[in-house]
């Protein structure tokens, strides 16, 4: 049976008649692909290749027994697949991506053109570190930068993920509260405004988490902080800016708290993007942050590459960086310190240096922006989220009130009554050819919608996103509940049953026979 007959539909599907059908199933340039695993052809093969010579058996009693089931194609029927799914993708180069605390911004082509450099493109991590001096200097070079905007005195590059950095630093507090002997503190502070892997990390390094409430205008209840402080609080991890879109107004004397309570301040960089330039995370009290290299400084996102989430440390952890980090003899020479040690640092995050690849598109980036161009950054990304805001007000309710910072937070209260959802001005969103926001994040507010346009952005690509959605609000009023319910209608499928596909997802294609399988006899 062919995957696409299992739990969703098969084709484009228009019902309405105003729709053609074709033929084919393609639709102008939209072209019905089947999976790879569909168009195989026995015996079919994109290359020539030789007879494999006889052997003797290799894995013991294990022998196959039949065909592994790859699928046999020519080359030209590989590249078009490939190419057709390529085309069904919405990226960042297709148009505005406003996913909300996710920082979707433009990744320059200047960024690509340096990480594809030879010494930096085809470095190895294990070369002789005579060979690689200059790939240890752009790293020494990237921590300063990040050392230096954000007033910390240490840095490690290698974490590969922003949750990587997260659990980075919560493993650099615990190191430093064993080093004095400190053995009872067993709970980390989390704000409910503080992103969502943050409660996991503190979970995943042996930690209790305990909730702290917010305020009505969406940032951390101070009293309620400060009661649930005490000789067994570990530290605090929070987001500043929050996922509320608001900046912590009250972070200086949360940090002052924190530290009397003899606990650390872990903050989420995740939206460093609104402050970077204006605001030096050490000058609040924050000992330990990771930053997304991905959001900040525009190295690409995810597609299951690499990724990069450097920590900075002030100088109450800064003895408990972990190996390996990039130091300058007096010589002039760079080396890479490998060891942990006597001190009380707690070892390495991976096996080797972090992505090389991601280092060069930031520095890239920093470089040519300068320190006046990333404060630039900061006031245009603020500026964005809030026309957004102004612009959007009066037909969407605002969750607080503004100004906010990098991005705008909605909720479904203007929705009340209609019978439409979140999820349905988002499904309605994408037939006016755009990805949607961020839903029902954060779980502060109801039925959230939180834009960040980012600071690429034209003002031509927001008014053209903001006329969609006050078009879709007013919709929504007007009582056409059937038209959000059927959306979206302009895609290779229709919506999903979101239920059968939440409990009885179909993971892996299943021909209409199995083929025989590799198995010991």
């Amino acid at each position: 049976m062919s995957m696409n007959n299992q739990g969703r539909p098969t084709g484009i599907q228009n019902s309405d008649s105003a729709v053609p059908e074709t033929v084919t199933g393609n639709r102008g340039l939209q072209i019905e692909e089947p999976l790879i695993f569909e168009q195989d052809s026995a015996g079919r093969c994109g290359v020539d290749l030789p007879e494999v010579p006889a052997v003797g058996p290799r894995l013991g009693a294990v022998k196959p027994r039949g065909r592994i089931g790859l699928p046999g194609l020519a080359e030209p029927q590989v590249v078009r697949h490939y190419t057709r799914l390529s085309q069904k993708n919405y990226a960042i180069d297709s148009g505005l991506y406003p996913l909300g605390s996710c920082t979707m911004k433009h990744n320059p082509r200047l960024n690509e053109k340096m990480a594809r450099l030879p010494g930096f493109a085809d470095v190895h991590p294990l070369q002789p570190e005579s060979t690689v001096q200059g790939a240890l200097e752009l790293m020494a070079e990237l921590g300063r930068w990040l050392a230096t905007l954000t007033g910390m005195a240490a840095v490690t590059l290698a974490p590969a993920a922003g949750a990587h950095g997260e659990m980075c630093g919560i493993m650099a507090i615990r190191s430093a509260h064993d080093a004095k002997g400190d053995k009872g503190r067993t709970k980390i502070l989390v704000p409910e405004s503080a992103h969502g892997t943050n409660p996991a990390t503190a979970a995943a390094c042996g930690y209790a988490v305990e909730a702290i409430p917010a305020t009505e205008d969406g940032r951390v209840d101070l009293e309620a902080l400060k009661a649930k402080l005490g000789p067994d609080v570990a530290g605090l991890m929070l987001t500043n800016p929050n996922t509320c879109g608001l900046f912590e107004r009250d972070i200086i004397t949360i940090a002052e708290a924190v530290h009397a309570a003899g606990a650390y301040f872990y903050c989420d960089g995740a939206n460093f993007n609104a402050i970077v330039g204006r605001v030096r995370p050490a000058d609040l009290g924050i000992d330990v942050m990771h930053i997304n290299l991905h959001k900040t400084f525009s190295t690409p996102h995810g597609g299951g590459g690499p990724g990069s989430g450097p920590v900075v440390f002030a100088e109450s952890l800064a003895p408990f960086v972990p190996v390996p980090y990039v130091v300058q003899d007096k010589d002039g020479a760079f080396r890479l310190v490998e060891q942990a040690g006597d001190g009380p640092a707690f070892g390495r995050m991976k096996a080797f240096h972090g992505q090389m690849g991601m280092f060069v598109r930031a520095l890239a980036y920093m470089m040519s922006h300068g320190a006046d161009g990333l404060r630039q950054v900061a006031n245009d990304a603020v500026l964005n989220a809030n026309y957004l805001l102004a612009r959007l007000q009066d037909v969407m309710t605002p969750s607080f009130d503004g100004p906010c910072m990098h991005e705008c937070l909605f909720d479904d209260r203007f929705l009340k009554g209609t019978g439409v959802t979140t999820l349905d001005i988002a499904k309605a969103l994408i037939d006016e050819g755009f990805h949607p926001m961020t839903m029902y994040f954060p779980l502060v507010v109801h039925g959230a919608l939180l834009i960040e346009p980012t600071e690429t952005e034209s003002k031509a690509s927001l008014d053209q996103f903001v006329t969609a959605l006050r078009a879709l609000a007013e919709r929504a009023k007007s009582g056409d509940v059937a038209y959000f319910q059927g959306a979206p209608r302009l895609t290779p499928r229709r919506r999903l049953d979101e239920t059968a596909a939440a409990r009885k997802p179909v993971l892996r294609w299943t021909p209409a026979v199995e083929p025989e399988t590799v198995a010991a006899e």
